[in-house]
């Protein structure tokens, strides 16, 4: 078994469903610190955070991941107990081997690996990782951000090894994503009897309309790198469960997708145009995930589309489609920023595996990243 396998059946075997870290950041500061990381534990709230950087001066290309992973649901289901960690027929099988113990385990062995043949190397190399990704995403990253923003530490490059992939890894860089909007939205009316309408007001009949216009809108046309904004219902409830009641409220759902073509602010005026012209009384709470980012070209992705091309002998694709990452996080602060990382064909799903020849592959092309940015050649 080589030693990315082996650090990633170490990382899956330890159940760390978010929240929980179970040790995993550790096992990796271990690692880290014997080729001479400084590392420091940040702890907010329910949250560990790992901060690790090694070298002194010059640009930072950092590696950011989760230690965190989804539930498993019925653990009956599995064919292969999700904490397991076995490889059989060529897949490791377990919770967390595509979203991301397998690229973190592939991030500390390149790094392992580049730091033996270049001890001297450029710049400085640092890691980024939280337990609060698959959760509400709000002790981790973020706050990790914020420290390293108030010591004036700046990521100039950052590799995210969320599952990239779509058919075999290194085929797809996300080198962007689309902003995320929600909003809860709350319609007033007046509860009465469905056979006196006349004494009471209905506020499904009365939104209808107005979600009708809101689901026709085109919001922008997207560009290069994104497809156009889309808007999506998620939820509708109302009523009081009885067929002879018209219901005194209902609330609604709904989410932007969105593009750097477009404003949050943007959105939310012409949303709330569009409510007031059809005369709704209604309460609006607005919830932004993240922004859009993109990362169009520049060493990083140069460096990204090399390091593919030689490790595996194909040219990637570069996309912005998907959800969103902690990437939202750390773009903002002026970093370009890829992710890179297996097929996400099983992530979060029953039988979560894969290919384990693949995360070979993929510290060939960490290592890679590495040497283009922090090496002479």
């Amino acid at each position: 078994m080589t030693p990315t396998l082996e650090l990633a059946c170490d990382l899956i075997r330890r159940p760390s469903v978010t929240p929980l870290d179970e040790g995993c950041q550790h096992l990796m500061a271990e690692r880290l610190m014997a080729i001479g990381f400084h590392v420091d534990h940040l702890r907010f709230d329910d949250v560990d955070n790992l901060w690790a950087v090694r070298g002194d001066e010059g640009p930072i290309l950092c590696f950011a991941g989760h230690t965190d992973v989804v539930p498993t649901g019925p653990e009956d289901k599995w064919q292969i107990p999700p904490f397991s960690a076995i490889v059989r027929d060529g897949m490791l099988h377990g919770r967390g081997a595509a979203d991301m113990k397998g690229s973190l385990a592939a991030m500390v062995v390149a790094c392992e690996r580049f730091v033996a043949e270049n001890p001297d190397h450029k710049g400085r190399i640092a890691f980024l990782i939280t337990s609060d990704e698959e959760g509400p995403a709000i002790n981790g990253t973020v706050k990790v951000v914020e420290w390293l923003e108030a010591r004036n530490e700046k990521i100039t490059w950052c590799v995210v090894g969320e599952p990239s992939s779509t058919n075999k890894t290194g085929d797809t860089i996300k080198n962007g994503r689309r902003g995320s909007l929600g909003c809860w939205l709350t319609v007033k009316g007046v509860q009465g009897h469905v056979a006196y309408p006349h004494l009471a007001d209905n506020p499904i009949h009365k939104v209808a309309p107005a979600l009708a216009e809101l689901s026709a809108e085109h919001w922008d046309n997207g560009n290069d790198f994104f497809p156009a904004t889309s808007f999506q219902v998620s939820n509708i409830n109302g009523g009081t469960g009885a067929t002879n009641v018209i219901p005194g409220e209902v609330q609604i759902i709904f989410n932007f997708r969105f593009s750097t073509e477009v404003t949050e602010e943007q959105l939310r005026s012409r949303t709330e145009a569009i409510l007031d012209k059809h005369g709704l009384d209604y309460d609006i709470d607005w919830r932004l995930s993240g922004h859009p980012f993109l990362t169009s070209e520049g060493p990083l992705v140069e460096s990204a589309v090399k390091a593919i091309s030689d490790a595996a002998g194909f040219e990637t694709e570069l996309s912005t489609a998907g959800g969103t990452s902690d990437g939202r996080f750390i773009a903002p602060t002026g970093a370009q920023v890829v992710e890179l990382g297996p097929v996400n064909a099983t992530i979060h799903k029953v039988d979560e595996c894969v290919n384990a020849e693949d995360l070979n592959l993929l510290t060939d092309m960490y290592e890679g990243v590495l040497k283009g940015l922090l090496t002479d050649g």
